[in-house]
């Protein structure tokens, strides 16, 4: 048969945007948590908290440099009325000098020197609040990481399992192929030949389910590690399926060394004390050196130049010492809250060590139960087709078979995935991940 080449032409040019539009890119788990490290919105918001922190310290330093201060003022008078009171009983037998303008410069100068401690504990308090601050922003990328090795686990499974049912979908419809002609010829009835086409119904309903659901999957991780939308994510079970059982936390005392939100919690304790021995410095006066220089210029009345002035200041708020007891108790209070977050913290965290614990062990042990299964599976089913080729088993019996064997191979494949998620949560748990994955190299 002659083929139209402008066909061909016109069916490439249709295909050709389509073949276009998608662009497949395999991407290590590692590779795809650092670039969410890089590029999610939740690790850019940590980071611009942590900065504002860092700015929130230098600024609370600058309150211990001295201030300067510099004013200049030029005024017009009319018709000022001047009368200078010198102590003597003589009057002036002058005129009345004529007062039209004032020329006022000043400068000021003012550096603290004892404030009750207010501003020493400031600083340890808000460098507390900035590290604790940062270790907030590490449990984030912790928890970022989490979600990208979850988003991964679910298209491994999304992408095996499609395989897998393409693959059997194919049999299927070769048996039915098979049937067809058997029919024909009379030889099974025409009910075998419909339940081979309904079990690649089912297949066919389970593949479309499988393949809508890894479209889902695929959008919400590229849209979270801010790909465009048109690449599709392949996992390599190379790039995904791996892990090291050498770095198995033995105990929760490896978590409560290592998780970060708890860590921030324990230096926010320690700023709340801090602000309690700034809210006791209210009970303290406030010393400060003072200096400055003044020239006025009252025209035709007096003339000051180079009016140097240095000394100490000092104040006291006498009615801050009793209504200071307050802001001290609510500052201790407010310690005691951040004291009794770490405890509930440190509780939950021993909890959800055991929990991701058990779940790892659990998933190894189902793992092992799968992959014997499938064996099983695969041999029981070579046995019926066996019987069903020799005429002892029927078409029920040889399908049932085949569904039992592709589930066998389905629930090695996702119990491989689950392992390796459960592996990842339990180092997430323990405050591991963001090592495993070198956090340094971003």
């Amino acid at each position: 048969m002659k083929i139209n080449p402008y066909l061909v032409l016109g069916v490439s040019l249709f295909l050709m945007p389509s073949l276009q539009a998608q662009v497949k890119e395999s991407l290590k788990l590692e590779e795809a948590i650092h670039l969410a490290w890089q590029k999610s919105s939740e690790v850019s918001l940590a980071d611009s908290k942590v900065l504002s922190k860092s700015l929130e310290v230098q600024s609370v330093k600058n309150r211990m440099y001295p201030d300067l201060k510099i004013s200049g003022q030029y005024q017009r008078l009319t018709n000022a009325k001047v009368d200078l009171q010198t102590g003597s009983s003589s009057s002036s037998t002058g005129g009345t000098p004529v007062v039209n303008q004032l020329v006022l410069g000043q400068v000021t100068a003012s550096l603290p020197i004892f404030s009750g401690f207010k501003l020493r504990n400031s600083v340890k308090a808000s460098d507390h609040m900035y590290e604790a601050e940062t270790a907030n922003a590490l449990q984030t990328k912790e928890e970022v990481a989490m979600r990208v090795i979850d988003y991964y686990a679910q298209l491994y499974k999304a992408q095996k399992t499609i395989d897998l049912l393409s693959e059997n979908k194919k049999s299927a419809q070769q048996r039915v192929d098979d049937f067809i002609q058997l029919e024909k010829n009379g030889i099974i009835p025409r009910n075998d030949l419909l339940k081979a086409q309904l079990q690649v119904s089912k297949l066919q309903l389970s593949l479309d389910k499988s393949t809508s659901d890894l479209n889902t999957l695929n959008f919400e991780l590229t849209n979270f590690l801010k790909l465009d939308p048109s690449t599709v994510v392949e996992v390599l079970e190379s790039d995904f399926a791996n892990f090291d059982m050498s770095g198995i936390p033995t105990s929760d005392e490896t978590a409560l060394g290592n998780r970060k939100d708890l860590e921030a919690i324990q230096l926010a304790q320690k700023a709340s004390l801090d602000n309690i021995a700034i809210a006791k410095s209210g009970y303290y006066p406030s010393i400060a050196l003072v200096g400055g220089y003044t020239t006025l210029d009252l025209k035709n009345v007096i003339n000051v130049q180079n009016a140097m002035n240095f000394g100490v200041g000092l104040s006291y708020d006498l009615s801050g010492i009793l209504k200071n007891g307050t802001t001290v108790k609510l500052a201790k209070s407010k310690a005691e809250e951040v004291k009794n977050q770490e405890a509930v913290l440190t509780d939950y965290i021993k909890i959800e060590v055991k929990r991701a614990t058990e779940a790892f062990e659990l998933s190894l042990k189902q793992e092992q139960v799968y992959t014997e299964a499938v064996g099983q599976a695969t041999e029981n089913y070579r046995i019926i087709k066996d019987k069903y080729d020799n005429g002892l088993a029927d078409t029920n019996d040889l399908l049932e078979a085949d569904v039992e064997q592709l589930a066998s191979k389905i629930n090695k494949t996702l119990s491989k995935a689950d392992s390796i998620e459960k592996y990842y949560a339990l180092l997430s748990a323990s405050g591991q991940l963001n090592q495993t994955f070198n956090l340094s190299k971003i």
